[in-house]
């Protein structure tokens, strides 16, 4: 979408003016002189930046829904907002929103006769738009680091395999300051990755492990590490999801939402010159049913030497993120975020509105929770208490890849990975799949929304050197 910032307004009457009305009827009003006005309906005086957040976006939707593509918007004339948004904050949650809002996956539908109901353009104008101009120009860049990542996730398993999605990064990180390292399955296999070769050897699509660097920062300063699940489909192996899952087996293409958003993160901080370093590790493979599956019963040897016990080839997320936290300590990271769309617990106990989230770190703890509200990639902590251990406990084997009794899905699966993680200073486990898909009201298009890109960016900038 593009963006003009200044003072006065656009003097063309085709591009529509935006205005809000306190309880008032959204309307689109046409003026004798041939200009447009769109009035967005407002419930509230004052607005909080969680509010805020969604009056931007249906300010975006209903647009689209008037088949309007050129906007022009004064900041001033916006409803206040407590607590107060400095320019540059404001610029950039505009810029991000907007462009959330305008998103839609329609690479595979024929375009209608009039056309995509996108926004083209926005106009920023009045006093405070020059002072915006620094965090919308950032906001943009981070709308559409979200939207390639919703881009990723929506499109097809047919259309994506682990081979293609590797294909899609190296075109993505074009013209970005990232070195982008691709391991095939013979250097899997090389460092004894049990875990993704036994989840991967169902399919006739082999696995890969993405590695991308950034080095933003110090060459002596120990590097972030985030490390995202790509399961580009998955159909729960041979324990197949059931069709009454609360993830039903038709969403499964979006399991590989967690990669898809880290790739992209790791791409976004490189464009935005964040002073850090940044290691983004995406194993990827497909879970599928077929003679050569892994089985219930089998005994895998994971990357770091620990056996664990297949209770259920449908806890198959896990086994590819245990491998990926012991390559990502060849780094020596400082901090250690694993992000993954794990477990339709998560979803039982949050619903499709926030993230679970898992540390010991009650430093890092206040961080993610921090950023997770000024992002709105919005996060719930869960315990991740040492009793839970006994649980994950292999019969024939050091772990059971998932828990023996009923109930505590989401914290069975932090456990699990808190295993392969013990050595790092800090580390915290995101379950996303709570977010695997836009929820109601959100006035976002049906989809992967993008968690967690917004937030990682924030945490990323509170890194910074």
């Amino acid at each position: 979408m593009n963006a003009s910032l200044s003072t006065l307004p656009p003097a063309a009457p085709e591009i529509a003016r935006i205005s809000f009305a306190l309880r008032m009827p959204s309307a689109l009003v046409r003026h004798p002189s041939g200009g447009v006005t769109l009035e967005i309906g407002t419930e509230q005086r004052v607005y909080s930046h969680r509010t805020l957040r969604l009056l931007l976006r249906r300010t975006i939707v209903e647009a689209k829904a008037h088949h309007l593509r050129r906007l022009a918007l004064n900041p001033d004339d916006l409803p206040r907002v407590n607590p107060r948004l400095t320019p540059t904050a404001l610029g950039e949650m505009m810029a991000v929103h907007f462009e959330m809002a305008n998103f839609e996956f329609v690479q595979y539908k024929t375009p209608p006769q009039e056309g995509w109901r996108f926004v083209e353009e926005v106009h920023i104008f009045g006093p405070r738009a020059r002072a915006c101009e620094k965090g919308y120009r950032k906001g943009q860049l981070i709308g559409e680091a979200i939207n390639a990542a919703r881009t990723l996730a929506d499109t097809p398993a047919n259309h994506l395999t682990p081979r293609l999605l590797v294909q899609k990064t190296v075109q993505h990180a074009k013209g970005a300051n990232v070195r982008v390292k691709i391991l095939g399955k013979k250097e899997i296999k090389a460092l004894k990755m049990g875990g993704i070769l036994a989840v991967a050897q169902g399919s006739s699509e082999e696995p890969r492990l993405i590695v991308l660097e950034y080095h933003g920062g110090q060459k002596t300063q120990p590097p972030i590490a985030l490390v995202g699940k790509a399961v580009t489909f998955d159909s729960g192996g041979l324990n197949i999801k059931p069709r009454e899952s609360i993830l039903p087996t038709s969403l499964m293409h979006l399991d590989m939402g967690a990669g898809a958003a880290v790739i992209e993160t790791v791409l976004a901080a490189a464009r935005l010159k964040l002073k850090t370093n940044v290691i983004g590790i995406v194993p990827t493979a497909e879970n599928m049913p077929s003679g050569t599956s892994y089985r219930p019963g089998d005994i895998v040897t994971m990357m770091n030497g620990a056996t664990v016990e297949i209770l259920n080839t449908d806890g198959e997320g896990r086994l590819l993120l245990a491998d990926a936290l012991t390559y990502a300590a060849h780094y020596q990271p400082r901090l250690v975020i694993d992000i993954a769309t794990l477990t339709s617990a998560a979803v039982i106990a949050l619903g499709f509105r926030a993230a679970a989230f898992f540390t010991r770190n009650e430093r890092l703890a206040k961080i993610i929770e921090a950023v997770g509200e000024t992002s709105g990639d919005y996060v719930w902590r869960l315990p991740i208490w040492e009793e839970y251990e006994e649980d994950l406990k292999g019969t024939f084997a050091d772990l059971a890849n998932i828990q023996k009794g009923q109930g505590a899905g989401a914290i069975a699966g932090a456990v699990f990975l808190h295993y392969f993680a013990k050595t790092f200073p800090a580390w915290a486990h995101l379950d996303i799949a709570p977010r695997i898909i836009a929820a109601e009201g959100e006035y976002l298009a049906r989809g992967f929304p993008g968690a967690p890109v917004r937030l990682l960016i924030k945490l990323l900038e509170k890194y910074q050197q």
